[in-house]
């Protein structure tokens, strides 16, 4: 899944039952988002919201929110 995170595109992977976050950068490569950790509680549903809380610092004025892009 990818979410537009108040302005910078991560993608969020299930393997096994552990979330991981990339950063996709505009050339179609992706690198580990070790700044992002996600337990394993957080379901697909509250992923948007949890980035949101975890990031929130990041908000602007022009990218005052979190979506899910796919």
């Amino acid at each position: 899944m990818k979410f537009d995170v108040f302005g910078t595109i991560i993608e969020v992977v299930n393997r096994e039952g552990t979330w991981t976050a990339f950063y996709l950068g505009n050339e179609g490569k992706k690198r580990p988002a070790k700044d992002i950790a996600i337990p394993t509680s957080v379901g697909i549903g509250q992923l948007e919201q949890y980035l949101a809380d975890i990031r929130h610092e990041y908000a602007t004025s022009t990218n005052s929110e979190v979506t899910r892009i796919d």
